[in-house]
C-alpha cells in the first residue's frame, strides 16, 4: 500500500477523533436544582420550571441526581409545553405541585404542567447517574414541543427543614446542542401504572396493559419500577400480536429504583402490547390505596425506549383501574396468560 493512501486513512482516522472530540468537548451540564427550598411538611411536591432556548434544540444524554433518599422520596423531571406555574420577566420560582396530596403551603398551587406533560426521567432510592447509550438523547427546546423542563420533588422527610435547613435537590443533565452530529435516535419513555386498592392481609397483583397503536418501531433499552412500602416485585412484558410474553425487565422495588438496561435485545411495534404487573404484600391492618403520599402505594412501571427518527409516541401514559376491578386474566386485549408468566411476572430479583 503506497504512502499516500496510508496518508489519506492517517488523516480520516485524525479527522474521526477530532470529530469525537470536539462533541465530546461541546457537551454541557444543565443544573435542575432546588433554590434552596425550605419545606416544612411530610409528604410536599414542590416544582420549578426552567425554561429552554427556542431557536434551537439540544439533546439530553445523561441524568446526574443530586440528592438523597433521607430528603427526597422521588424526583421526577417533565418536559412541558407549558409548565404549570409561570410568569413572564419573572425569576424563577417554585409551586406547590401535590395536586392529589392534602399538604398546604404558602406557595402558588398548581399543576406540574399546564399543557403537553412527559416524563423524561424519574430517580428514587438514591439511584445513581443514568448515561444513554451511544447516539441516543432525549430532544428538548427549539420545536420539539419541550419548551420547559420542570423539575418536581416529593419531600418525605422535613425534619431539616423545620431547624432552619435548606434544599438544593435535583438533577443535573449532560446535555449537546442541536449542532452535534452523534445523536442520531430519539429517546422516549411510556408509563404504565394504576390506580386501585391493596386489602390488608393480602398479597395483591397491580396489573396495567397499553396496546401501542402508532406505527412506530420502540427499541427498549431501559426500565425503572416504583412503589411505596409494599412492593415486592415489578416487572414489565412485551405481548406480541401473536400472544407470546416477552420479558422487558423486572425488579424489586425496595432496592435503588434507578433505570436498569434492558437486557435481552427486543423490538416493540404496531399491535404489540406493553403489560405490566406490581405484587404488593399488604400486612398492615389497614387497606392501602394508590395515591400521592408516602403512606399510600404506587405502581409504576417506566420503560425507556429509542427510534431511529425524530418521532416518539403521542401517548406518554397508560393507567388502569387496578385491583379489584382490573386484572390481566379479565383483559380480552390478553388472553390466556400463559402460568410460567404469571409465576416470572411476581418473582422477586
Amino acid at each position: 500500500m503506497g504512502t499516500s493512501v496510508w496518508n489519506l486513512i492517517s488523516m480520516l482516522i485524525f479527522v474521526y477523533i477530532c470529530g469525537q472530540a470536539i462533541e465530546a468537548y461541546e457537551q454541557f451540564e444543565f443544573p435542575l436544582l432546588m433554590p434552596n427550598v425550605q419545606p416544612t411538611k411530610k409528604d410536599t411536591y414542590f416544582c420549578t420550571a426552567f425554561k429552554l432556548p427556542h431557536d434551537e434544540h439540544n439533546y439530553i444524554v445523561e441524568f446526574t441526581p443530586k440528592a438523597s433518599k433521607n430528603t427526597a422520596h422521588h424526583i421526577l423531571v417533565y418536559g412541558c409545553e407549558t409548565p404549570g406555574h409561570y410568569k413572564r420577566d419573572v425569576p424563577r420560582g417554585v409551586w406547590d405541585c401535590g395536586e392529589m396530596a392534602e399538604t398546604v403551603t404558602d406557595f402558588p398551587r398548581a399543576p406540574t404542567c399546564a399543557r403537553g406533560a412527559t416524563i423524561i426521567y424519574a430517580w428514587a432510592m438514591d439511584a445513581p447517574k443514568l448515561v444513554l447509550p451511544q447516539g441516543v438523547g432525549f430532544k428538548v427546546g427549539g420545536h420539539s414541543g419541550i419548551n420547559f423542563i420542570v423539575l418536581q420533588v416529593h419531600y418525605a422527610h422535613v425534619d431539616h427543614f423545620l431547624n432552619g435547613g435548606t434544599d438544593n435537590s435535583g438533577i443535573v443533565l449532560t446535555m449537546q446542542p442541536q449542532s452535534a452530529t452523534s445523536v442520531t435516535k430519539r429517546a422516549g419513555v411510556l408509563l404504565l401504572g394504576t390506580a386501585g386498592k391493596i386489602n390488608r392481609h393480602s398479597v395483591e397483583h397491580m396489573e396495567t396493559e397499553c396496546p401501542i397503536r402508532e406505527p412506530l418501531t420502540l427499541h427498549p433499552f431501559a426500565f425503572r419500577t416504583h412503589t411505596h412500602k409494599l412492593g415486592t416485585a415489578v416487572s414489565g412484558w412485551k405481548v406480541d400480536t401473536n400472544g407470546n410474553w416477552q420479558l422487558i425487565g423486572r425488579h424489586n422495588p425496595q432496592q435503588p429504583q434507578m433505570f436498569y438496561p434492558v437486557e435481552e435485545s427486543l423490538v416493540i411495534s404496531q399491535g404489540d402490547i406493553v403489560a405490566a404487573r406490581c405484587t404488593m404484600n399488604n400486612t398492615q391492618q389497614h387497606d392501602v390505596y394508590i395515591g400521592s403520599t408516602g403512606d399510600d402505594e404506587m405502581c409504576n412501571f417506566y420503560m425507556m425506549y429509542y427510534v431511529d427518527g425524530d418521532r416518539t409516541l403521542d401517548q406518554k401514559y397508560c393507567f388502569s383501574a387496578g385491583a379489584p376491578r382490573y386484572h390481566w386474566d379479565i383483559d380480552p386485549n390478553l388472553g390466556d396468560i400463559p402460568n410460567q408468566v404469571d409465576i416470572e411476572a411476581s418473582k422477586p430479583e
